[in-house]
């Protein structure tokens, strides 16, 4: 007869040790605040602030200077025409005049784009938190479904180990004894991909929290939402209250139509020509040794046709006209997300409390009868194995039911409250 494991085996199915890192809710949440993405997203509020001083900056003035020779075609020699006395200076000052508002127009849009920013940054800090405390619902629910394995496989193993000594005292048949050896080596098998799993989920976290799975492993300190916050809440509520437009990617969308908007406006303002204005001080000889000071001014005027600009105004009024579609498709998102997650949360709840109430104490009332009966020799192994078999996977099924209330409970909460910045 195989025996059930060797030591080693043993200690790898183990959960993780009582030294274990605690890992709690709140430790996840900060941390999924603390996240690069989340800092990243931050740093671009801070340069969409940067881009409002550049939009409402006025166009630099340029300043030119100028020399040229005078009287050069008289025949005068290269050193004497070039002589200090023989120049003509001039120093000017130019500068654009934008008109049409352009100059407001840009800081108005920089200015709706630091609001897009923020949006932008708290849309980023619901989805890491939502995310993160899914996965530690997740990491939870793998320590837990590994824990009940480890018990199923520990009852299995002895279980093993007694029919091999009534085996050897002519208590059970080999076939009996050679069963339970095999519903051991199934316990275990089953054990080591719950590990696995756990090993797994304790990796995955760190995706939305930044946080590396210390040496000694997490340990996870249990903490499930309460079945009674679904109460009272119904489907029409999806329709009514100040949660849609306060989500921060609605929010978002409909301040990139503001920002759309706005550039439709500037890309209108194009059509008003920008004049360059100059004035200039010329310091003149006259080739007898004086000079004479002469003030000039002067103004260049774009030359462009009525249409020029007609590409970036058409270009500017269909981005627009898609961020406003966009921002419904956005409105309808969320409505059949809520729709959906306050449907499968209320229908987690009541399954999770028909198995809490009644399944699971029948499983367990059952699996503790069947074991009294089987050591009593009231019932055959057959019996013992169903009655266990049917105890783990109700203790499966609330774990999972467990988990998918705890993940819709979390959509709801993240997307019904808004994250301070």
């Amino acid at each position: 007869m195989a025996t059930w494991a060797n030591e080693s085996n043993n200690l790898a199915l183990k959960p993780p040790a009582p030294s274990a890192e605690r890992l709690s809710l709140a430790l996840v949440l900060e941390a999924a605040r603390q996240h690069p993405d989340a800092i990243a997203a931050a740093r671009l509020v801070d340069a969409a602030r940067a881009d409002v001083l550049v939009a409402n900056r006025a166009p630099a003035l340029a300043l030119s200077s100028a020399v040229s020779t005078v009287d050069a075609k008289n025949g005068q020699p290269l050193g004497s025409s070039l002589s200090p006395a023989k120049l003509n200076k001039s120093l000017g000052i130019d500068g654009l005049w934008e008109r049409g508002g352009k100059r407001a127009l840009r800081t108005d849009k920089a200015q709706t784009m630091v609001q897009l920013a923020q949006a932008e940054r708290q849309e980023t800090l619901v989805v890491q938190q939502m995310a993160a405390q899914m996965a530690f619902y997740e990491l939870q629910t793998a320590q837990l479904r590994l824990e009940v394995l480890n018990d199923l496989a520990q009852g299995a193993r002895l279980l093993a180990k007694t029919a091999d000594i009534r085996l050897k005292n002519g208590d059970v048949s080999a076939q009996e004894a050679a069963r339970t050896q095999i519903e051991a080596d199934r316990a275990h098998a089953e054990a080591q991909v719950a590990l696995l799993e756990y090993q797994q989920s304790s990796i995955a976290i760190g995706t939305w929290t930044g946080l590396r799975r210390p040496t000694g492993g997490w340990s996870v300190q249990v903490q499930w939402p309460q079945d009674a916050a679904w109460k009272g809440l119904v489907a029409a509520d999806i329709d009514k209250g100040p949660w849609l437009e306060a989500r921060p990617d609605v929010m978002a969308a409909r301040l990139r139509v503001t920002v759309a908007n706005q550039a439709v406006a500037l890309a209108q303002a194009l059509r008003i020509t920008d004049p360059s204005l100059g004035t200039s001080v010329e310091n003149t000889p006259d080739g007898f040794g004086n000079t004479a000071k002469v003030m000039a001014f002067r103004i260049a005027i774009p030359l462009v046709n009525a249409n020029r600009y007609d590409g970036e105004i058409a270009r500017a009024t269909a981005e627009a006209e898609a961020s406003q579609s966009m921002l419904e498709r956005t409105r309808q998102r969320a409505q059949i997300e809520m729709l959906n997650w306050l449907e499968t949360g209320q229908s987690q709840a009541e399954r999770l409390q028909i198995y809490e109430k009644d399944i699971l104490p029948s499983a367990l009332r059952v699996a503790e009868q069947t074991e009294t009966a089987y050591r009593k020799g009231g019932l055959s192994l057959t019996e013992l194995l169903d009655a266990r078999r049917t105890l783990r996977a109700v203790q499966l099924d609330v774990l999972n039911a467990r988990n998918a209330h705890a993940k819709a409970w979390t959509y709801w909460q993240r997307r019904m409250s808004i994250v301070a910045p």
